[in-house]
């Protein structure tokens, strides 16, 4: 429950000619992770070498890349395609060599004549962008160019000026950024460029056009019209093509990915002229199953072994081993990292608590519902991905826990619900004549306290016990152990003084406790502790002792949780009377014209309010709910760098082998 998916590393070795049968069965099972083969002398493999890819490889990776690039033409992909009958691979393969070229040949002259309208489209914006400059100059644009004894100079400039040379000059201001054009005698173009640039000008190029800009322009417009006539019915066109062979494009890349990987597989094993060996990883509970389908594929002529692990060398790759529930976690751990083979799988706790945590923060039952209701709506978007249901899943959780708390807190869009709270009361009164004693800020601030004491002991005691496991017996583990239980001595040394200094509410009153010299007892428990605490940590680590002011900032760091869900209540306590105390009451109590626009106005307050809260309640509750465990809980004792398990072959949704 705590530990990832055991794994057995196997080798498999047999002669060239079962090299076909073994590949297709380790396909089929989709459990065999391979282990690719370097060639780097070692010893036991003198005369082996990479493989080479099976026959055909090439011809089925011709096609492969044909199918995907119809499928980019026409934006189709697996996952925005519903599989309506799974289809065999001998009538599909036949129907690839039958239909590949013809719906190449169609795709491919629909796509090649929309990028071509598209192409076209684009220089007419372009010429008309270009033409816009010159839209109120009333001359032919053909007298601005073609002469051997003038140079025409026609760009922007900040305001009207007169050049200190003979010229003929045409300025307008009805364009942005002003309009100059200039035509001076080529022997006095550098003394009038000089003074054009020291005036500001920009220079801009004159279109290659007959007639004036404005009939340019209207030309272009007519002309931009036809072409996105025309490429709006091209792309009906393709929608059709699209609608018509999307499945069977998938379903053919689904086969022909298979039998690409399949033929390619070779490459990852070691080989000589006879033989071949293959070494990868199986979760250890399928090994028997995987074993003898391999000993009836091949007749019995296959020799497999299952190796010790080596924990200093090999890198194990890591599959989980969640319950069902809390597999959608699974995507919150993949964000940070996997765990190593060896070390504590903390998933199961995150699945717990992480929920909790944004329940806390986000109490609402309204908050909740409508986070709910949105987790399972935007399912439709991500279809197959399955980090993106798995976020979602996460959503649905916590927002069931959201509404949990908001009964617990009696909460729902900020208004206090007809019962009083279960727990702490996090309700404002804003804008009350007779203001209650308002929310529990203090005693939430002592229980997310308590939250964080615990959650940070429970990360210490884990990292104890990973180093219990992953450390070789000796000196430097003995080290390693007893500076996390130092680090555990010095948090709660710390507590108990504080404990005997003054009372707290929800925590264990010392004040009173027996005296000894005069100082109280726990007092001096406390500062024992402490000292011990310090000496362990030293011990591992002296450097460490730097970062023992943070035993007090990562507990209060917990406190956000407090913080964040009482503004998220303050924030839609003030939204509630904006809306309705100062808008929607006032105008029902008052009546008349105005009172209509009013509630309106007092309506759309309160629902862009509401809808913006619910969104940094969902910001908020997830990223502090999510940090408190990637900074505050993962850093006490996570190493993670593990290797993701990725099985060889793939789960069909559109074709069958």
């Amino acid at each position: 429950m705590f530990k990832v998916q055991r794994m057995s590393k196997l080798l498999i070795a047999a002669s060239k000619d079962q090299l076909e049968p073994v590949i297709r069965e380790l396909y089929r099972h989709n459990v065999f992770h391979i282990e690719d083969f370097v060639d780097q002398g070692e010893e036991e493999y003198e005369g082996f070498k990479i493989g080479r890819p099976m026959e055909g490889a090439s011809s089925t990776s011709g096609k492969l890349l044909r199918i995907r690039s119809l499928a980019n033409m026409i934006g189709v992909s697996p996952d925005n395609v519903e599989s309506v009958a799974v289809q065999g691979k001998g009538a599909l393969s036949t129907k690839i060599e039958s239909e590949l070229p013809k719906i190449e040949e169609e795709i491919g002259s629909l796509v090649e004549r929309r990028n071509s309208l598209e192409s076209s489209l684009r220089e007419c914006v372009q010429k008309q962008a270009d033409l816009e400059t010159f839209a109120k100059v009333p001359m032919d644009l053909s007298l601005l160019r073609g002469y051997d004894g003038f140079d025409v100079f026609a760009g922007t400039i900040p305001q009207d000026i007169e050049l200190p040379v003979d010229c003929e000059k045409y300025f307008t201001d009805q364009v942005p950024g002003n309009l100059l054009i200039a035509v001076v005698p080529k022997e006095s173009s550098q003394e009038a460029e000089r003074f054009l640039i020291d005036s500001g000008f920009t220079a801009v190029a004159i279109p290659n056009e007959d007639g004036t800009a404005e009939s340019n322009i209207e030309k272009y417009n007519q002309e931009i019209t036809r072409l996105e006539s025309e490429i709006g019915k091209m792309s009906e066109q393709i929608t059709a093509q699209k609608e018509k062979y999307a499945e069977f494009l998938v379903a053919c890349e689904e086969l022909l990915t298979a039998d690409v990987e399949r033929a390619e597989a070779p490459l990852r094993f070691a080989t000589t002229e006879e033989a071949f060996v293959a070494k990868g990883w199986v979760p250890s509970d399928v090994v028997e199953g995987l074993i003898s389908d391999l000993q009836a594929a091949t007749g019995g002529k296959v020799f497999i072994t299952e190796e010790e692990i080596n924990y200093d060398e090999d890198t194990v790759p890591i599959e989980y081993d969640s319950p069902n529930w809390a597999k959608p976690t699974e995507a919150l751990m993949d964000i940070y990292s996997r765990p190593q083979y060896t070390e504590f799988d903390p998933t199961l706790l995150v699945a717990i608590v992480f929920p909790i945590f944004f329940g806390f923060i986000l109490g609402d039952i309204a908050y909740g519902a409508i986070l709910l209701i949105m987790s399972f709506w935007l399912r439709k978007f991500v279809k197959d991905s399955i980090a993106g249901n798995q976020l979602l899943d996460v959503l649905r959780n916590a927002s069931v826990a959201s509404i949990i708390f908001g009964v617990l807190y009696s909460e729902f869009l900020g208004f206090a619900c007809p019962w009083n709270p279960i727990i702490m009361s996090r309700h404002f009164n804003i804008g009350a004549e007779h203001a209650g004693h308002g929310p529990d800020a203090i005693l939430l601030l002592i229980v997310t306290a308590w939250v964080g004491i615990l959650h940070i002991t429970l990360g210490r005691a884990i990292r104890a016990r990973n180093a219990m496991v992953q450390l070789h017996p000796g000196e430097h583990r003995s080290k390693v152990v007893f500076a996390q239980i130092g680090w555990i001595i010095v948090m709660w040394g710390i507590l108990l003084m504080i404990w005997t200094i003054a009372p707290i509410p929800m925590m264990p009153d010392l004040t009173g406790a027996m005296a000894i010299a005069g100082y109280n007892i726990f007092l001096l428990v406390g500062a024992l502790m402490i000292l011990v605490g310090i000496i362990g940590i030293g011990r591992d680590s002296a450097l460490e002792l730097m970062e023992l002011p943070t035993i007090i900032s990562h507990v209060l760091s917990y406190t956000r949780l407090a913080a964040v869900g009482l503004s998220s209540v303050a924030i839609a306590a003030v939204v509630n009377y904006i809306a309705i105390g100062m808008m929607i009451e006032p105008a029902i109590a008052d009546f008349g014209i105005v009172s209509i626009v009013m509630i309106i106005v007092g309506i759309f307050v309160f629902l862009i309010g509401h809808t913006l809260n619910t969104a940094l309640g969902l910001l908020g509750g997830g990223l502090h709910s999510i940090r408190l465990h990637y900074v505050e809980f993962f850093t006490k004792f996570y190493q993670g760098g593990g290797k993701k398990y990725e099985p060889f072959g793939i789960i069909r949704k559109f074709t069958e082998d």
